[in-house]
């Protein structure tokens, strides 16, 4: 994420068109229809998105962002989440006893930890970009924020449209306050993750677990990233 931001709504509108709680339990980002596989050098973007330690260091800063943005929005109490854990194996970590599985990303409350598959996120980096380190950490993000304000919806699949549009108000807003900076190559890097995460199209939304189909997840967070927390019915 780079220079100057671009209108967000409306690009990840052609993009997708053309291409065609207390929270006790844990809030997952699935992982995508098709996991993303490394790349090599050769099929690098112009970012060369391509290190662990470039991973690193775009999850440590996108961390950064969001703690400093829920500061600003929600005070001097507000607390940051006690702990960010990679892992790689199924059951590495668990929450409230439920092991983890691969290819994901969850919040959890009991323990106020967000934990994430390490080799999922860094393919994820590799093949869609940096932009997307910072949606799938704002998403989870939110959903601490969620819990700091006991929100609990009565459908997975609200809470999940909600966190989504408050991962995309807090990149939106950071780019507006000059703390972030967009790249063109960052709107299809995001309108490519939030494809990705859609849920598959015979998945019910009333279903526990549903998080929204891509059009839905896209919508929510570009309706955040235009037009900040209002939309997200905070």
């Amino acid at each position: 994420m780079r220079s100057r931001p671009a209108t967000l709504l409306a690009l990840l509108s052609l993009l997708l068109t053309a291409g065609c709680m207390p929270v006790q339990e844990p809030s997952s980002l699935p992982g995508p229809r098709t996991t993303p596989k490394a790349t090599g050098s050769a099929d690098l973007g112009p970012e060369g998105t391509d290190t662990p330690e470039e991973f690193a260091r775009d999850m440590q800063a996108a961390q950064s962002v969001a703690e400093h943005y829920w500061s600003q929005r929600l005070g001097a109490d507000f607390q940051p989440v006690s702990e960010i854990i990679p892992y790689e194996r199924d059951g590495e970590v668990d929450c409230a006893g439920q092991p983890l599985p691969r290819n994901n990303a969850v919040y959890c409350s009991v323990g106020d930890f967000i934990a994430y598959d390490v080799n999922w996120a860094f393919a994820a980096f590799q093949q869609l970009g940096d932009a997307f380190v910072y949606y799938l950490l704002g998403h989870e993000y939110a959903h601490a924020v969620q819990a700091r304000l006991g929100i609990r919806k009565e459908f997975t699949i609200e809470q999940e449209l909600q966190a989504d549009c408050m991962a995309g108000a807090y990149i939106g807003d950071q780019v507006r306050a000059k703390n972030l900076t967009m790249d063109d190559t960052d709107t299809q890097e995001l309108a490519d993750g939030l494809d990705a995460v859609g849920d598959d199209p015979d998945q019910p939304w009333f279903a526990p677990g549903s998080h929204g189909s891509p059009q839905q997840r896209f919508q929510s967070f570009a309706n955040g990233y235009e037009e900040s927390l209002e939309p997200c019915g905070l």
